[in-house]
């Protein structure tokens, strides 16, 4: 493997960063196993004793709701030896968590209760008040606006610190409630990609090419839009949702990405959800009740279409979606699709942006799978010996810096690639 420092430069990466098996083990423990990773929300363990499993780079953990209302993260281990205690996603497992391998039981907070036989531990270094014999927690563990983080490191960045201007993600998408809360709906689209997973972090702000990857799609719902149009009727606003997909080069060259610190980033942009009809009217109103016209105006006319924080969640806050990727390999990665309710709305709204979650996420999605289709083309052409480098000079030099943060002059530089990589490179050391 070259030194990592020959092989991101400023305008262009070495092809072996999406394909070395020995650069992704160092991802996984100098990246995903030390900084904070989003294990889900608070709504998602309401009562006492659920839990949801999840993996924080290679380890296995689970998110779970104590006796005393805290959620905490968890390794998903036995300290005796070593078998997963929790084999299912999600569930409640009860006051105490029970191994099935020889009955070994926890209280919630991952401290050893019971141990069948003590006797025959009897004169060795196995004893209950020994640590070891309880479950071993996250190093940290916070939230944000209901949404649990947690770090297997006990030094770094506070969670607020490493969100930085990216946490405007979980307040978008709470403000827009008149509530100020969000609550998981417990239906997850997993999708395992087969490709590294810098190619779904890099595509999420890529402006320049959903006009051409995905003007199939857009184009269709485009013209079914102006027929009924032209019948006099107004078009459900799911098509607009798939038509704007279709936009010109110069319309979304028009956006913007505004990148932070960290490979965080923005994709301004508004995905007009604001049609003039009852049920929208009824919204607004509600929200003006709840925030007072000045203030809920802000809430709601918020110019964001897209929000990264790196190196794993896309976080449509408008829409009330959220992804997050869970690396598996150099060449596979698993995304899971989350969709959220905007608390005290109707029905009505709830249901336009769970329009979008399915048209674009779901299985049947033709959006998804022509993004699918060309990271995967992507990993195989990199894995071959057609070149070694893979080109970010797209405005390069032409972007607006201040104080640490880039402003992309126009919507398609790839400056938000090559942010990322300053970032990725900066989390493996090889940059000050």
């Amino acid at each position: 493997m070259q030194p990592l420092n020959q092989l991101v430069e400023a305008d262009r990466v070495h092809r072996s960063v999406y394909t070395d098996p020995a650069i992704f083990d160092r991802e996984m423990t100098d990246i995903w196993e030390k900084i904070w990773v989003y294990c889900g929300h608070e709504s998602q363990v309401k009562k006492t004793g659920d839990f949801h499993t999840v993996q924080i780079g290679r380890q296995p953990m689970i998110m779970v709701r104590g006796s005393d209302g805290r959620v905490r993260v968890l390794y998903n281990r036995c300290p005796h030896r070593g078998v997963q205690l929790c084999g299912s996603r999600q569930g409640n497992t009860g006051s105490t968590f029970v191994c099935s391998y020889h009955a070994w039981t926890f209280h919630l907070d991952g401290r050893v209760k019971g141990i069948p036989l003590p006797h025959g531990y009897d004169g060795t270094r196995l004893t209950q008040d020994n640590p070891d014999c309880s479950m071993k927690a996250a190093a940290r563990v916070d939230s944000y606006r209901g949404f649990v983080f947690a770090s297997l490191s006990a030094d770094g960045p506070t969670l607020l610190e490493f969100l930085g201007d990216a946490r405007i993600a979980f307040d978008d998408m709470c403000d827009r409630s008149p509530e100020g809360e969000v609550e998981i709906v417990p239906l997850c689209h997993r999708v395992v990609q087969q490709s590294n997973w810098k190619f779904f972090m890099e595509n999420q702000l890529d402006a320049l090419h959903p006009s051409v990857t995905h003007q199939s799609t857009g184009i269709a719902a485009g013209r079914v839009e102006r027929k009924l149009q032209q019948a006099g009727e107004t078009p459900p606003l799911y098509y607009h949702y798939l038509s704007t997909f279709a936009s010109s080069f110069d319309q979304w060259d028009s956006v913007q990405t505004v990148n932070f610190p960290r490979g965080h980033g923005i994709l301004k942009g508004y995905m007009g959800l604001r049609p003039d009809d009852v049920d929208t009217q009824e919204y607004v109103a509600g929200m003006y009740r709840a925030y007072g016209e000045k203030r809920a105006e802000e809430f709601l006319g918020r110019s964001i279409h897209h929000v990264l924080v790196y190196p794993y969640l896309s976080v449509q806050s408008p829409l009330q979606q959220l992804r997050v990727l869970r690396p598996i390999a150099p060449n596979k990665t698993l995304s899971e699709i989350w969709h959220f309710r905007l608390k005290g709305v109707s029905q009505a709204i709830y249901r336009r942006a769970l329009w979008y979650y399915n048209l674009v996420n779901s299985p049947a999605t033709l959006i998804n799978a022509d993004d699918l289709e060309n990271w995967t083309k992507g990993q195989l052409g990199l894995e071959s010996n057609g070149g070694d480098w893979v080109s970010f000079h797209r405005q390069f030099g032409r972007d607006t810096i201040e104080e640490g943060v880039s402003y992309s002059n126009c919507g398609t530089s790839e400056v938000v690639m090559r942010n990322q990589f300053k970032a990725w490179a900066q989390y493996l050391g090889s940059q000050p």
